[in-house]
């Protein structure tokens, strides 16, 4: 009997011994990655990436002059700030970090507050030529760059079908180059200071805005339109009456936020140069879904932010377009919207 009872415990043991074995077995082994895992999220438009999400941005300064249009590679930026480059004819610093054109152009000229952007955001700053200021702070070193004075008919190349200064192009394997000439680090080294949420707030929309307009001055060929497709949920963009596509392309801009930032503007030099406040923050209009918002805006590390109640002001997942104008004719004159 002894030796039953011994057998039986060996017995009882063994199967638990088993038991736990089994069960072990049975747990769901660790997974890979899938695809979908590697997945992350582009900075500056809330959108997943495919990587590296860390990809250095770059800002161009885009010529908006009429001979310059149709221009190259602004479908790509994940943000076009729009800005005056002396008296009421506007300039683009696109800002690229999640896709990139073949090509940028025509570009042109630096000002010192495009510098001051491409410093916050820690990108590296393409242009052709520069103002006086701006000139001292890109041989200060302050941002890594390159700039066509220095590379014209080598990096940078004209076309035959535009004449100067409205026909300078480079192509982001010569963006990437001179990125190398200069040993600037290929990695994006910042924070964004973007929120995004899945689609526009809309409990915090104050009216309907299905057509947008912008003015600088009174000269309607910079005058911006945006008009929402309410199927796409996108803005499209004109300038002057006619719409604003992509040369090689001919695909139109859209966006998905438009922003409208109030800032001071002082003309510094008879060749109607501006020094604009970028620092300071001041009264905004967000345009999203449809809808339009007042709100703030406020600069933090330098970055423009939409803000409300000193909080952030979420977009909507995608790329955005924002309007600098001065704080003096304001938004009461200088924009308008329809439902």
């Amino acid at each position: 009997m002894k030796n039953w009872a011994l057998i039986i415990g060996i017995v009882v043991v063994l199967a638990v011994f088993a038991a736990g074995f089994w069960l072990i077995l049975k747990e769901d082994p660790v997974e890979e990655p899938s695809i979908d895992d590697a997945l992350t999220i582009a900075p500056f438009t809330g959108e997943e990436a495919v990587p590296p999400a860390n990809r250095r941005s770059v800002m161009a300064v885009i010529n908006n002059h009429p001979d310059a249009r149709p221009q190259t590679g602004l479908r790509e930026a994940d943000i076009v700030f729009e800005m005056i480059a002396e008296y009421d004819i506007t300039r683009f610093v696109a800002l690229y970090q999640s896709d990139f054109p073949d090509t940028f152009g025509p570009m042109r000229s630096a000002r010192e507050y495009f510098v001051e952007l491409a410093a916050a955001y820690d990108a590296f700053f393409v242009a052709h030529g520069y103002s006086p200021d701006a000139q001292v702070m890109l041989e200060s070193g302050v941002v890594d760059h390159v700039n066509g004075i220095d590379h014209d008919g080598t990096l940078f190349e004209r076309s035959s079908d535009r004449i100067a200064p409205h026909n300078s192009y480079i192509s982001l394997e010569n963006v990437e180059t001179a990125m190398e000439n200069v040993q600037a680090s290929p990695e994006y080294s910042g924070n964004s200071p973007y929120h995004f949420s899945g689609s526009a707030g809309n409990d915090k929309l104050e009216g309907q805005a299905l057509s947008v307009r912008v003015e600088y001055g009174t000269n309607e060929l910079f005058f911006s339109d945006f008009t929402y497709d309410t199927q796409s949920h996108l803005y499209s963009r004109s300038s002057g009456g006619v719409p604003t596509t992509d040369k090689e392309t001919l695909e139109t801009v859209e966006v998905s936020n438009v922003l409208v930032f109030e800032a001071q503007h002082q003309t510094v030099d008879s060749e109607g140069r501006q020094s604009i406040d970028l620092a300071s923050g001041g009264d905004a209009l967000l345009f999203q879904g449809g809808g339009v918002r007042e709100i703030e805006w406020s600069s933090i590390d330098g970055k423009l932010v939409p803000t409300a109640d000193g909080e952030t002001v979420d977009l909507v997942p995608g790329k955005t377009w924002i309007h600098i104008i001065p704080s003096s004719p304001g938004m009461g004159r200088s924009v308008s919207y329809t439902p």
